[in-house]
């Protein structure tokens, strides 16, 4: 899992918070601490993704949140920005040694890895935008 995650689900909670208002990158990227430039890269996969609506113009521009927040997944966040959970590129070993352990350790650990980004999925696919919401605003406190 990569920061572009939690960028998205703290834009998300952003964008949900001001429901239907329309924020600029600016102002969600001040929100955030991350360069504006940075939040718009990322706010495209969540458009893309259908998660946030855009309006064009440079005055009255930018994005608004008009889903139902309490059916909108971290799981749906994860697959808006389209990378695994657990996701390792390197691999120790090599498949082309003799040794058992050297030959079969990659393959070995692909499984494991595989199992880990499942329950992550499952994990994801129960928490809301609303659940972070209300932890945030610890229900309305």
């Amino acid at each position: 899992m990569n920061s572009e995650f939690a960028v998205s689900v703290h834009a998300l909670v952003f964008l949900n918070h001001h429901y239907k208002e329309i924020k600029t990158s600016e102002e969600i990227s001040e929100n955030i601490c991350i360069n504006p430039a940075r939040a718009r890269k990322i706010l495209s996969k969540l458009k893309k993704a259908g998660l946030v609506n855009t309006k064009e113009g440079s005055v009255k521009g930018g994005y608004s949140f008009t889903l139902d927040a309490a059916k909108i997944t971290l799981l749906d966040v994860y697959q808006a920005i389209g990378k695994r959970v657990i996701d390792i590129s390197w691999r120790s070993g090599n498949v082309n040694m003799e040794c058992l352990i050297a030959s079969g350790m990659g393959d070995i650990m692909d499984e494991v890895y595989e199992k880990l980004d499942d329950v992550c999925k499952e994990e994801l696919s129960k928490i809301t935008i609303t659940d972070i919401d209300s932890k945030i605003f610890k229900n309305g406190e």
